[in-house]
Parts: C-alpha cells; structure tokens; sequence
C-alpha cells in the first residue's frame, strides 16, 4: 500500500517516466511535464529519492537509480494496457 500511496501521487509516475532514457536536469524536467509546478516537482523528486528511486546526480540531473528501473520493467504490461487502450479509445 505504500508504494501504491507514492506512485498515486500527482506526478509521481510522469517524473519516473521521463527519467527512463537517461538522467534528466531539473529544468529540461519542468519543460517536460506540462502543468507542474517547481514546488511540486521538488516535493514529488524528494519523496521519489527518499523512496530509493531516483537520485541527484550533480553533473547530469536526476537518474533512475536500479531500484526505480527495476519499476519501469515491472510497469511496461501497464504501459503496452494503456497504449491498446487509448487506441480503442481515440
């Protein structure tokens, strides 16, 4: 339940998924999610380190760390739901 209770926070998963490819520097991340305040990005970014499933990186910006791709892997069947969803939808 509790990781239910952080990935169902308000931009959680958006800020894990634009981490996917490769660190992200915190600016570049505001750019990407359209609608997202700073002060909530930080908030949502310490929860999502606290949790072990980012890190800050001082050169390139924020990074998966293994346990957070470990949940990318474990979240694509709902990433290829959600894709076959929204083309029956459109």
């Amino acid at each position: 339940m509790a990781a239910m209770d952080l990935l169902g926070r308000r931009w959680s998963l958006r800020i894990l998924w634009e981490l996917r490819d490769g660190p992200v520097r915190a600016r570049a991340l505001l750019e990407r999610c359209d609608g997202l305040s700073s002060s909530v990005m930080y908030e949502r970014l310490r929860e999502l380190e606290g949790a072990g499933l980012l890190t800050k990186q001082e050169a390139a910006g924020y990074a998966l760390t293994r346990l957070g791709a470990d949940l990318g892997e474990a979240l694509a069947p709902l990433d290829a739901w959600a894709r076959a969803w929204a083309r029956t939808v459109r």
